[in-house]
């Protein structure tokens, strides 16, 4: 029995200087990932190359505001799954559906807050959303329908009710250092000239967006070690395929710089390295808000999978708001430039900008364009839920994250009782109901546009270069994969234009006659296009007229 007993503690304090070890070594050396996640059967591996993102057309979903399976006033994830035939029916031959084939989930995680974004639980979902199981099962029955799910990601801070923090309000808690804390505030402010530093009983905390959301420690390696066991938990256990990062640029400060420091871009290195471990499948999209050079320090291959690129965005708007392409043209030419090729995310607006409806004025025929330069451009599309049939709404936030309409019933055919917040402006027309079944809808046109990308892989994956046009509101590109290669014009003006030449200086296209069909806008086959040796072309007029706001798409193909 002594013996045993003898044996029993040498096997303890094995142990418990085997643990100390790892606690003392883990930031050098990266913890055993879960046994790797699979393939999913029957979802794309990537075209020409490329990772299966880059064939992907993501839906960004705020649960509270989607759909209301229960009449509580609040969307669920059971009214997701219940709506996932909208989003995508799973069967490629019909065209009912919008064909999306993505989904990003604004947080799911239990939080004192509306919006989710101070977490209390990064193990759990919002119960009023559901249950784990509701979660996984539409998960599950997303992945069935072709649909790749990605959720918010939170890393760069907690709600101040997590138990973390409230631990480390006692100085002596082992928590204490999971946060930032300082015995005397420093003279500094945040980026945007804000209050960082948090006045506590114990000292001064550290929080970049408001006193409710006290940010990480993440030179504290047990924080890292917390983080990634939350991304082994969801990647293994609920079947997810990535995460989208919220303010991924601030993730550890160096003193008064608070954004992209090289301890940031060293974390998201050993970041990458983990969740590839786990599933080499999983993508990360980063909220990089900031300049193209600050982005391609993320993107260039071994930090995020892809990053939000937000000036393209605002210059989609605004040159569909002015019938003027130069802008769009121009941020397109210096993205293309500057960031590795495709691995960025597009998008018109998202849920801290004003809707897109609302910034083009309500007028759906400027929304049709903007929504054409988006569903054509290189990298990889995300579309704000609701956009698709004009929801509007302008800031405070609350206002551009109203409930989805889906028909002109009472509460949009959100809910059975008043939802948590009114549906916006316009909902008796633009609504899922009105605009399925007519061709000329908003709607319609997503649709087709969506559709339309997804069956052609140069709108995809394919090289881009950009047109000249000798008319201001011609948006004209040529996209190329290895297969295929395709012409795209958009008519940003109210009126028809019908004095106008295309020309391209060079490409890669090989020279020859092209014969041009028709992919949409036009019925019949197009003048036929020549490249040089070059592979650019001169004096090219596809139509005689491209009529207002008209997106005209076309496939050309080698004459032999």
């Amino acid at each position: 029995m002594k013996q045993s007993l003898s044996m029993v503690l040498i096997l303890v304090v094995l142990l418990a200087v085997g643990a100390g070890a790892y606690w003392l070594f883990r930031d050098v050396y990266e913890p055993p990932g879960a046994k790797p996640v699979s393939p999913i059967p029957g979802m794309p591996q990537g075209t020409d190359g490329y990772p299966w993102c880059n064939d992907t057309f993501f839906y960004d979903i705020f649960v509270r505001s989607f759909y209301d399976s229960v009449g509580v006033g609040i969307g669920d994830f059971n009214g997701i799954t219940a709506k996932l035939d909208y989003l995508n029916d799973g069967n490629p031959e019909t065209t009912t559906d919008l064909g999306i084939t993505g989904i990003w989930l604004m947080p799911i995680h239990p939080s004192p807050s509306y919006h989710g974004y101070d977490v209390t639980d990064y193990l759990a979902v919002n119960p009023e959303y559901g249950t784990m199981d509701d979660f996984k099962r539409m998960v599950k029955e997303a992945h069935q329908r072709g649909i790749r799910v990605i959720i918010d990601l939170v890393l760069n801070h907690t709600s101040r009710e997590h138990p973390w923090f409230i631990a480390a309000g006692d100085p002596n808690s082992k928590y204490r250092n999971y946060y930032i804390w300082v015995k005397e505030k420093p003279a500094y402010s945040g980026p945007w000239g804000q209050k960082v530093w948090i006045a506590h009983s114990t000292g001064y905390y550290y929080a970049l967006f408001w006193e409710g959301m006290p940010d990480l420690n993440y030179t504290n390696p047990a924080v890292t070690q917390e983080m990634y066991q939350v991304v082994k938990f969801w990647l293994s256990e609920t079947g997810i395929d990535g995460f989208r990062l919220d303010a991924a640029r601030h993730l550890i400060e160096d003193g008064p710089k608070q954004e992209n420091t090289p301890a940031t871009h060293e974390w998201y290195k050993a970041f990458r390295t983990y969740y590839k471990s786990i599933n080499p499948e999983a993508m990360t999209v980063g909220e990089i808000w900031s300049d193209l050079n600050a982005i391609k320090g993320y993107v260039q291959g071994d930090e995020l999978d892809l990053a939000f690129q937000f000036n393209l965005a605002e210059a989609f708007v605004d040159s569909a708001n002015e019938g003027n392409a130069g802008t769009a043209l121009g941020e397109l030419r210096l993205t293309y430039k500057l960031l590795p090729p495709l691995q960025y995310a597009t998008f018109l607006t998202n849920h801290d900008i004003d809707r897109v409806m609302s910034q083009l004025g309500g007028d759906v025929n400027k929304a049709k364009v903007a929504a054409s330069m988006l569903l054509t451009a290189p990298g990889v599309p995300f579309l704000y839920y609701g956009e698709e049939v004009g929801l509007m709404g302008t800031k405070p936030d609350e206002n551009i994250r109203r409930p989805m309409q889906w028909s002109a019933d009472k509460h949009a055919g959100f809910s059975t009782r008043f939802p948590w917040r009114s549906p916006g402006k316009g909902w008796e027309t633009n609504n899922v109901a009105l605009q399925t079944n007519d061709p000329n809808s908003l709607l319609s046109h997503y649709r087709t546009l969506i559709h339309i990308r997804n069956a052609h892989a140069a709108l995809r994956v394919g090289q881009t270069w950009t047109l000249r046009a000798d008319h201001p509101a011609l948006y004209a590109i040529l996209r190329a994969s290895r297969e295929e290669t395709i012409l795209v014009v958009v008519n940003l003006s109210g009126e028809a234009v019908s004095s106008y030449t295309l020309r391209l200086d060079e490409s890669s296209v090989a020279p020859g006659i092209y014969r041009a069909f028709p992919i949409l806008g036009a019925e019949d086959e197009l003048a036929p296009l020549t490249f040089a040796e070059d592979g650019g072309f001169s004096d090219y007029v596809p139509l005689p007229e491209l009529p207002a706001y008209g997106t005209l798409i076309v496939q050309l193909q080698p004459k032999d």
